[in-house]
């Protein structure tokens, strides 16, 4: 409570004290301070707005005195039999005032006269930055005082290591783990880690967490004094073998009188060490570039034709393929023309054994393997009209195919590789090159000629190759003719056609011009198709082209005769440009066009049947197209 003067003498009543209206501060003082990294209560001197404590103004005056150093309550005579309580509350000038009695009930001493310095500071009211004598304490504590976790917050590092045993592994009989040890000295505890290593297959990192390492079963802990190098700590039934520490710790246990022993390696793991070195290897690395090898002989087969004499009655014709490019070796069957069977494999592709190595008897290999082979076959080994033998079984060597005769004269010009006239009864039936086509049955009209085929060639067919260099040069190109239908009916006189030619897909596509009044439905007649000349035939079609539009010529489509009258001026400058393949006769017809300059085509039908001459653009009837 702040010193009001405005009370004139009165008790401390409400009605009886009166506020200062000059006063304009109001702010609380501080009663929490930090000294030596203790929060610590600070009793204010002032009250609110600064001004003094009641408390203060009576210590000022004189009037209370907290004087522990009092003398003695035995020394007062006073009657034992009383009891009464002492007061402790007195008003002095209207205001009611705490009063510390000298002793308690029963005239007895009280606890003040007991306590030390240290203890005093509790009861006193004096703030904590009030400084005594040399002797006295500032705030209950020295001045060289210093908590005990500022100068014990510091950390000792040890090294172990501790063997596990391998129960379940047959290359290592233990395994050599290597932990770190902490200890902190703020509160005496422990814990321990384990370096993670890459693909181990083991839970590493924190082993043991942090808290006091029990010792023994007494209920004792491990302290930084039983720390040392080179000795044995046993933690929760494991032993750990101290090896090493850092430097602030070796200097921390000299400085506190620890004599350290001798640092000690950290073993290294068997397990480990024997996979770091390779065991020796006695046979020279090859220098041959399998890589090499690959990119020169990838796709590279050589073919030989054999018979494969089963006794001396039969023999069965085969193919042989070596392949370059890992020297193995594939025999198949030569279908017969009078079979639709495929051909089987008679010895899948695998290195064909030349010579094995020579062991003592006895002797058993169910599987050939690269250390028993002591040499394979190479093609050198694979000579027309010799016998060889693969998997114990004899193939005489015939012939063979255009690219095996060329890899031979250019790698080994020594070995002639002249073919061997076999028996016409056996050619004819097992030779490939000289195997006839299946018959083609005749075209049904159904679809384009290359999908027919497909359906004929196999099972599932596929789609016919396109040119797509020829597509994309000559796109959005097309010839443009004027066309009348040679009918010998009379309604079909004077019907006039635009027949283009699309120079990307050698198409044709027919459009009729419209006639008012004729009854003639007109539009699209012919959708783009590939047509066939009428003395083309199926085995070898031929299809028209640019060199067959010539002024004047007939053009037969599906039985329908139309006859060129026009064309446009970019026919001529198209023909003009590949003169040399174009014949003459098309290119004079063009050349004598009457309407080629003005880009006119002339061709009409009036109503009532008489031919009228009626004029139409090019350009008016593509636009016309493009809407249809």
């Amino acid at each position: 409570m702040s010193w009001n003067k405005n009370n004139f003498g009165l008790p401390f009543l409400p009605g009886n004290s009166f506020r200062d209206i000059t006063k304009a501060h109001f702010h609380r003082p501080q009663t929490l301070v930090y000294q030596d990294g203790f929060n610590l209560a600070y009793h204010p001197t002032v009250g609110i707005g600064g001004e003094p404590l009641l408390l203060e103004q009576y210590i000022t005056h004189g009037e209370i005195d907290f004087d522990f150093d009092a003398p003695q309550i035995d020394d007062l005579a006073l009657d034992l039999s009383s009891y009464h309580r002492p007061q402790t509350l007195v008003y002095r000038d209207g205001l009611n005032v705490a009063h510390r009695p000298p002793f308690r009930s029963g005239v007895k001493p009280i606890l003040s006269k007991k306590l030390g310095p240290r203890d005093k500071y509790e009861f006193s009211f004096k703030p904590p930055n009030i400084r005594h004598s040399q002797d006295s304490f500032v705030g209950g504590f020295s001045p060289d005082y210093t908590p005990g976790y500022i100068n014990n917050d510091k950390v000792l590092r040890f090294f172990a290591y501790f063997k596990e045993d391998c129960q379940y592994s047959a290359k290592e009989v233990y395994c050599v783990r290597p932990v770190v040890l902490y200890y902190y000295l703020l509160d005496n505890t422990m814990e321990m880690f384990e370096p993670s290593v890459t693909n181990s297959g083991m839970l590493q990192g924190k082993r043991i967490k942090r808290h006091r390492f029990p010792k023994n079963e007494q209920g004792d802990h491990y302290v930084w004094k039983d720390l040392n190098l080179g000795i044995d700590l046993e933690v929760y039934g494991v032993m750990y073998h101290i090896t090493q520490c850092d430097a602030f710790t070796e200097k921390f246990l000299e400085r506190e009188g620890v004599i350290l022993n001798d640092p000690e390696l950290m073993p290294v793991d068997p397990y480990t060490k024997r996979r770091e070195f390779h065991p020796p290897c006695h046979t020279t690395p090859s220098c041959f570039d399998r890589r090499g090898k690959f990119l020169a002989m990838e796709g590279k087969v050589l073919q030989f034709f054999a018979m494969w004499e089963i006794n001396d009655d039969g023999n069965v014709p085969v193919l042989i393929k070596y392949y370059l490019v890992d020297d193995s070796v594939e025999i198949r069957e030569i279908p017969a023309h009078s079979t639709r069977r495929d051909a089987c494999q008679y010895f899948r592709r695998q290195r064909m054994y030349k010579k094995l190595k020579e062991k003592p008897f006895p002797r058993c290999v169910l599987e050939v393997s690269d250390e028993d082979v002591e040499e394979y076959y190479t093609p050198v080994d694979f000579q027309l009209g010799q016998r060889i033998t693969l998997w114990s079984k004899n193939f005489f060597l015939y012939d063979c195919n255009a690219f095996t005769r060329e890899y031979y004269q250019y790698n080994y010009p020594r070995m002639k590789m002249t073919p061997i006239e076999m028996p016409m009864a056996v050619i004819k039936e097992v030779h490939p090159d000289r195997k006839k086509l299946p018959e083609i049955p005749p075209y049904n009209g159904y679809g384009s000629l290359e999908d027919s085929l497909q359906n004929c060639l196999c099972l599932i067919p596929k789609p016919p190759r396109k040119n797509v260099l020829k597509m994309l040069e000559n796109d959005h190109k097309v010839l443009h003719y004027s066309a009348r239908l040679d009918s010998q009916y009379l309604e079909d006189h004077g019907r006039c056609f635009l027949l283009s030619y699309h120079l990307s897909t050698d198409t044709i596509s027919i459009f009729e011009w419209p006639i008012p009044n004729s009854g003639i439905i007109s539009g699209k007649f012919l959708k783009k198709t590939r047509i066939l000349k009428p003395d083309s035939t199926m085995e070898k079609p031929e299809y028209y082209s640019p060199a067959d539009f010539a002024i004047g010529a007939t053009i037969e489509i599906f039985s329908h005769h139309f006859v060129l009258t026009n064309a446009a001026r970019f026919v001529l400058t198209y023909l003009e440009s590949m003169a040399s393949q174009i014949p003459a006769r098309t290119l004079d017809s063009n050349d004598s066009l009457p309407a080629r300059g003005d880009k006119s085509l002339r061709c009409g039908r009036t109503g009532d049947g008489t031919n009228t001459p009626r004029t139409r653009s090019i350009d008016q009837f593509t636009k016309m197209l493009n809407h249809l």
